[in-house]
């Protein structure tokens, strides 16, 4: 009889989990606690506006084409990629901008408009970027970080590479433009990490979207899970909503079942977690089970910011307003340094404005435009949210208005958000954390949360708490982490593949 595998959580890491143990062989459920797949990359429909709750920058689409050749098919019968161009728009503080995407000669010609002095040094950190990310990402975000020596053995290629600098330190020795080294050290900002601490090994960003560009799912991120969906249940997993999870039970140091609210309990031989693996382990097991993640340690580590978002639908459409648009205030570093040190985000923001519009028409009734902007906050370990939070809101519309979108509180026409208590809520977060854990690195690859637990043999994580990090890439790639585990542990129904 085959093992049953239970995959708590259907964000892109647990449903790509999903699909993989399935293609192994496993007989596979996977329990979502809301009432649709996704997790974060959710949907809300108001209106006639359509909204991503939260992945919109689609990089490295293979991840996703792998999911469907597993089976024997292709993605395009389910869904269209669309490329996005250009991949972002940075709006500078002192009204200049930056146009990037397309092809290498495109950002040149951009960069030389801005600041001629820095083409030759763009090319030089476009090489290095390349280097990183053939060690990082080529080499080492499928594979497993569970054992010390086999981190060890990274770290005389990682030093040659540099990795040890911060990526603000990686971006200053290239550029000389402090426009231009803004725009360029925002990566980590993706997977939640402060450019001025995170290790410039997430410099390998940069290169990946040079790599395979920036895409948009035609529909929003939300068809794209259901193309998904679909393909689940075509292999044969079985998905069950609302099942909200009260706790993992443990049997001879090993995981035995789920228990859910509702009372009942459904028996697993593996489980695969893509939840928040800090709340995972101090709410969902018993503290006397936990050897290695007790809660003092938990307590102890450092969580990436939090995030506010405002979803909006205009009764007006902003044409000259690109996909991706990034608007720097005035401060970069102190801002950073204020939210991720838990302080308080103070009036001078700078924003991430999603127009998914530009690229899809159909996400919004005709002649009027969908939106979401991203202010990072500091998460809920400050304590103040409530008192502060309104006042972030009519910031945002300020800066908004006075940058982006003119006259945009008179054009609304649905408005809600969504802030940290929501993470925290909805998404079980951890401190309402957006993206887990920091990536420092003390929290990165072996030190990260690993993908097997270190007390129970049977429990895996996949997600943005554990290896190789947050963002789309990321979770994809954990979950390709998890099945070579798996294969490790149960080599007889490896031999087996579906």
């Amino acid at each position: 009889m085959s093992k049953h595998v239970i995959v708590i959580g259907s964000g892109f890491g647990g449903i790509a989990s999903a699909l993989r143990a399935r293609k192994m062989g496993f007989e596979v459920t996977l329990v979502e606690r809301l009432d649709q797949l996704g997790g974060r990359a959710q949907t809300f429909q108001t209106q006639g506006f359509i909204f991503d709750a939260g992945p919109t920058v689609i990089t490295a689409p293979f991840l996703f084409d792998e999911l469907f050749e597993l089976f024997d098919r292709n993605i395009t019968d389910y869904i269209e990629m669309i490329p996005v161009t250009p991949w972002y728009r940075y709006e500078f503080n002192d009204g200049s901008h930056l146009n990037y995407g397309g092809s290498v000669e495109d950002t040149l010609a951009e960069i030389r408009r801005i600041n001629p002095a820095d083409v030759d040094g763009y090319k030089k950190l476009l090489a290095h970027s390349e280097k990183i990310f053939d060690v990082g990402f080529m080499q080492l975000a499928h594979v497993p970080f569970n054992r010390f020596w086999f981190m060890l053995k990274q770290v005389p290629e990682l030093i040659k590479l540099g990795c040890y600098r911060t990526v603000w330190q990686f971006t200053k020795r290239y550029l000389k433009d402090d426009r231009l080294r803004r725009a360029f050290s925002i990566q980590p900002l993706l997977v939640g990490g402060n450019p001025f601490s995170t290790t410039s090994i997430y410099s390998l960003i940069h290169y990946l979207e040079r790599r395979w560009g920036v895409h948009y799912p035609r529909g929003g991120t939300g068809a794209l899970v259901q193309a998904l969906g679909k393909l689940m249940l075509e292999v044969g997993i079985e998905v069950r909503f609302g099942q909200n999870v009260k706790n993992i039970q443990t049997e001879n140091g090993g995981i035995s079942a789920v228990s859910f609210a509702d009372g009942s309990t459904l028996p697993a031989d593996i489980i695969i977690c893509n939840g928040d693996p800090a709340y995972t382990y101090k709410n969902l097991i018993v503290g006397n089970q936990r050897k290695k993640w007790t809660d003092k340690r938990i307590d102890k580590l450092k969580y990436s910011m939090g995030l506010y978002v405002l979803y909006f639908g205009t009764n007006k459409k902003y044409e000259s307003v690109e996909h991706h648009t990034i608007i720097f205030g005035n401060e970069y570093q102190e801002l950073l340094q204020r939210i991720f040190d838990g302080g308080e985000a103070g009036d001078d923001l700078s924003l991430y404005l999603h127009r998914p519009t530009a690229t899809d028409a159909n996400l919004a009734p005709e002649g009027k435009d969908a939106f979401y902007v991203l202010a990072p906050v500091p998460n809920l370990q400050r304590g103040d949210w409530d008192q502060v939070k309104d006042r972030v809101k009519e910031r945002v519309l300020d800066i908004l208005e006075d940058r982006v979108l003119p006259n945009l509180r008179e054009n609304l026409e649905v408005c809600f958000d969504f802030d940290p208590n929501d993470f925290q809520a909805q998404y079980q977060s951890q401190w309402g954390a957006g993206f887990s854990i920091a990536p420092i690195f003390s929290q990165s690859a072996f030190f990260r949360f690993h993908n097997r637990s270190e007390d129970f043999s049977n429990l895996y994580f996949v997600g943005a708490g554990t290896h190789p990090g947050a963002g789309v890439p990321g979770v994809l790639s954990s979950a390709k982490v998890v099945e070579n585990l798996l294969k490790q542990d149960h080599p007889v129904v490896a031999s087996k593949l579906i």
